[in-house]
């Protein structure tokens, strides 16, 4: 009687390939399990050193850590960039104030971008030495203000809104020209302008603070006909109160800041469940996304849905719709 063995050549050979192709399509199909369940979500903002790059610093962290979706920051060199990579798909998420992603979907470049949701307002404002004696927009007149935003083009268009609260445009200062906010704020600190424009509460404004020994933020003065004149410029502006505080450099007392929403936004290529379990993990995590950034103390149902004429991303509907969370318009 024959003994069929591994050893018997041919039948070996052809169990031996047998289980080698098996045990390859166990290993190729947990690979793709471990992709699947791992994948990573970039998520593109504005340099170190921006209030935006710390805001995404806190949303990667909580997505992260507490909604399992593994997201990595990616700095640009600025909103006009990353606004048309994450509408192409080459980055998953971004965030960006709402006038350059407006007019990225308006003029008809980026029609594959959709608004997740507002997170926070952003609030805008130039600023001087304390010792310059310009203390409200208005005196800004004929004096050095940065302009142009090469790499963020639609920040012109902050700069002549603010200006307009005033009754100034931009032929009653002296443009200089800068590619970014952040080299705004190096020419300042460089004495190549009187002012600089950038957001309260950034980190640039407190280096500015200890670096020229104290700023001011420049007062909007709060006039149905200046925000009419701002609206010209940009239609979803408006002013917010701000206070003297730890994250308020440059506020020495109660006034009113320019404001306007910040954006997290995707593609159409972004599935509806993502989109809607970014948005629960954000707000049942509120503290700890506060933690990293004040600034998302903002984040609430109320600021999250927001009329205006940027398509949100239907993940973004349907959790809205789930969660009976109404549109609200700007005031």
């Amino acid at each position: 009687m024959s003994v069929v063995s591994f050893h018997t050549p041919g039948i070996a050979a052809r169990r031996w390939r047998r289980l080698i192709v098996a045990r390859a399509a166990w290993v190729a199909l947990g690979l793709a399990r471990g992709t699947a369940s791992a994948q990573t979500y970039g998520l593109a903002t504005m340099q170190p050193g921006t209030l935006a790059h710390t805001v995404a610093s806190a949303i990667a962290k909580v997505l992260k850590e507490e909604g399992g979706l593994n997201t990595l920051v990616q700095a640009t060199a600025g909103e006009t960039v990353l606004i048309p990579m994450v509408a192409r798909g080459e980055i998953d998420l971004g965030i960006a104030n709402m006038l350059e992603v407006m007019d990225g979907v308006e003029t008809g470049r980026q029609t594959e971008l959709r608004v997740i949701a507002s997170i926070y307002t952003l609030r805008i404002g130039f600023f001087s030495r304390k010792d310059s004696g310009i203390m409200t927009v208005a005196d800004l007149k004929g004096k050095r203000v940065p302009a142009g935003y090469s790499a963020m083009r639609t920040l012109d268009r902050n700069s002549l809104a603010m200006l307009a609260t005033a009754g100034l445009t931009l032929s009653d200062v002296k443009p200089v020209m800068v590619p970014n906010v952040l080299r705004g704020a190096d020419d300042f600190l460089a004495g190549a302008n009187d002012t600089f424009m950038f957001s309260f509460g950034g980190p640039k404004v407190r280096e500015a603070d200890a670096t020229v020994g104290g700023v001011r933020a420049l007062a909007i003065i709060d006039t149905p006909q200046g925000l009419e004149a701002s609206r010209k410029v940009f239609p979803y502006g408006y002013f917010v109160e701000v206070r003297p505080g730890p994250v308020y450099v440059g506020v020495e007392k109660p006034m009113k800041a320019y404001s306007m929403d910040y954006i997290l936004f995707t593609n159409t290529k972004t599935k509806d469940e993502v989109v809607a379990k970014i948005i629960d993990t954000m707000l049942k995590n509120k503290p700890d996304l506060v933690a990293v950034a004040p600034v998302l103390n903002d984040l609430t149902p109320e600021l999250i849905h927001r009329k205006h004429t940027i398509p949100y991303h239907p993940g973004a509907l349907k959790y809205f719709q789930d969660n009976k969370i109404e549109a609200q318009a700007y005031k």
